[in-house]
């Protein structure tokens, strides 16, 4: 099995022991991304709009990294701390994941996040 440590350019650190991403056999396996500003690493926004759209810039930054893109995924999960942002959530989400070629998705309620994030993303992509 061949195994790449992904350290992107454009994407914030990881906040723990862990990499931003793992490729494997011809897959990208990203760890979950919060709204880090990629600079500062402060939490970016405030509502779920903002912050999903961070979340999502970053994640797209760590897929480029790994040589793929959101048109290559093929499974992604969504950790929202409150169910009820999940229509504001999928409005950001569409502009960045064409419906046309959206990959598997789940979506679960969690009771916290790191750094009380209100979404985090993970995906797992083609290379």
């Amino acid at each position: 099995m061949s195994r790449k440590i992904i350290k992107p350019e454009g994407a914030p650190l990881a906040v723990g022991p862990y990499n931003q991403a793992v490729s494997a056999n011809g897959f990208v396996f990203t760890a979950g991304q919060i709204p880090l500003d990629p600079v500062s690493g402060a939490i970016v926004g405030n509502d779920i709009k903002s912050q999903t759209e961070q979340v999502l810039k970053n994640l797209q930054a760590v897929l480029k990294g790994a040589g793929t893109s959101f048109d290559n995924a093929v499974k992604m999960t969504v950790f929202l701390k409150d169910m009820n942002d999940f229509a504001g959530m999928n409005e950001i989400y569409a502009k960045f994941i064409k419906a046309e070629n959206a990959p598997a998705r789940s979506t679960i309620q969690v009771a916290r996040l790191p750094k009380d994030a209100l979404v985090e993303i993970e995906a797992v992509a083609v290379i």
